[in-house]
């Protein structure tokens, strides 16, 4: 079994978008949250005109017979309110005094914010055979109950200050599993993943409050013995047409664990290729999938000492991301710049492999330019918006490379970054790279005369 490998990929779509860069409450994009595999109560969903889903439906194929057995594993997030309360007044003795909630509470240098929490769900139906599903609905109803708790909040002389008043809703589900015989060896396997919660739509009901009824993040694994899975993306011709009327809402199932390997799939909200994987220069989660862990990490250090305050004070996992970004050594840092990997998983090429061919020098506007001659940078309309707000700063050469298109690249260091140091080391995030139309060079001197002077 490969399950270490597929329960970090599942691990990283059960957090992607739990909160985004800055990882601040304050921040707009940590405003609307929970955008991935969000399963609403019935209600909500029905009163939405379904642009909500209340259900997940799971369809893939299996080679096996009766005596297959199959694990099935729902996980979610449940979400959980976190109110900060301030103290107002002297309660009477053995009475919690009143309070009122505040966006956060500062005493001692420590810093609580109002903010939404989530926790960890798994439904599981292990050891189940092909044949005591085939033909038949295999029900698992299950049930979060509803809690409230409260945490006193004191000062470093024990002086009662608030509170923090933790509360989550019940969640209330049902996990469905049906086998459905296509051949001698062949089956439909059909998992229905619902969100059974009682919930009032009436009056227009928020979607935030919807959410605290909700399964965030729904996926399923499933992991088969004595038996295989058939992949939906790229099936053996004998069953693609088996394949094609698999069905699918909410979720898609890949091939998970080791390439090659049959016995694991991954149903995930987020799009994915049969057996992805974490990349393993990554030092952790940062649960913004659009980025990519070398940008976010330098971003973060770029953060103002008040802006990591509230990092911290948001959420302890925010709190874990600043620590593991101010602690990453260089070597850590340069192993998340300059590889490149297939979209279908392939050899990691490293980056001097694929576009660093060093060039001696280029000729740009009858000039002969080489590193460590100064130009100046205008790059084209419609360019990349960080190229594009470099616009008529000056930069030093660092090298002249050509791609494997025959496309020359200068790489540059900006004259007034403060880290241009680091970008003459070839560090990332102070090395920008310009096309030889980009850019205009300082000096005149033609190629005889710099061949002259030589």
């Amino acid at each position: 079994m490969n399950s270490r490998m597929v329960e970090q990929i599942a691990d990283a779509v059960l957090y992607e978008g739990y909160m985004l860069y800055p990882y601040r409450a304050s921040a707009v994009k940590n405003r609307q949250r929970f955008n991935f595999g969000v399963l609403t109560p019935r209600s909500y969903s029905e009163a939405q005109g379904g642009t909500e889903n209340w259900r997940m439906r799971i369809e893939c194929l299996v080679r096996g017979d009766s005596y297959t057995v199959l694990d099935v594993k729902a996980r979610f997030l449940h979400l959980r309110s976190r109110e900060v309360c301030a103290l107002e007044g002297r309660g009477r003795m053995g009475e919690m005094p009143a309070c009122r909630v505040v966006p956060s509470l500062e005493a001692d240098g420590r810093r609580w914010q109002t903010w939404e929490e989530a926790l960890e769900r798994e439904v599981n139906e292990p050891l189940l055979r092909l044949g005591d599903v085939r033909g038949k609905l295999q029900p698992s109803e299950f049930s979060f109950p509803a809690v409230d708790e409260i945490e006193p909040l004191h000062d470093a002389n024990g002086r009662l200050l608030g509170m923090i008043r933790r509360r989550q809703q019940a969640v209330m589900g049902a996990l469905e599993i049906h086998a459905a015989q296509l051949g001698a060896d062949l089956f439909r396997l059909t998992v229905h993943l619902f969100n059974a919660t009682p919930f009032d739509a009436g009056g227009r009901p928020r979607r935030d409050e919807a959410l605290r009824h909700a399964m965030v993040s729904a996926h399923t694994i499933l992991r088969i013995h004595d038996g295989e899975f058939i992949s939906l993306l790229d099936p053996p011709e004998e069953f693609r047409d088996a394949a094609a009327v698999c069905r699918n809402i909410g979720a898609w199932p890949v091939l998970a664990g080791e390439e090659g390997a049959r016995n694991e799939m991954l149903a995930s909200p987020i799009i994915l290729y049969d057996y992805p994987q974490v990349a393993p220069e990554s030092a952790g989660d940062l649960f913004d999938g659009t980025e990519i862990d070398e940008v976010l990490l330098l971003r973060i250090l770029t953060l103002t000492e008040e802006e990591k305050r509230e990092m911290c004070a948001t959420d302890e996992r925010a709190r874990q991301i600043l620590e593991r970004a101010e602690t990453l050594s260089l070597d850590q840092l340069r192993s998340l710049h300059g590889t490149m990997r297939s979209l279908r998983r392939g050899r990691a090429m490293p980056m001097n492999e694929w576009n660093e061919r060093p060039v001696g020098d280029l000729i740009v506007q009858g000039v002969m330019l080489e590193a460590g001659d100064r130009v100046t940078l205008r790059p084209r309309a419609g360019g990349d918006v960080m190229d594009l707000a470099l616009g008529g700063r000056t930069a030093t050469i660092e090298a002249i490379e050509q791609d494997y298109e025959g496309n020359f690249l200068l790489a540059v260091v900006v004259d007034d970054d403060p880290g241009k140091d680091l970008g003459l080391l070839r560090q990332p995030g102070h090395r920008f790279f310009f096309s030889s139309e980009e850019v205009e060079p300082l000096t005149r001197e033609r190629p005889a005369e710099r061949m002259a002077a030589d």
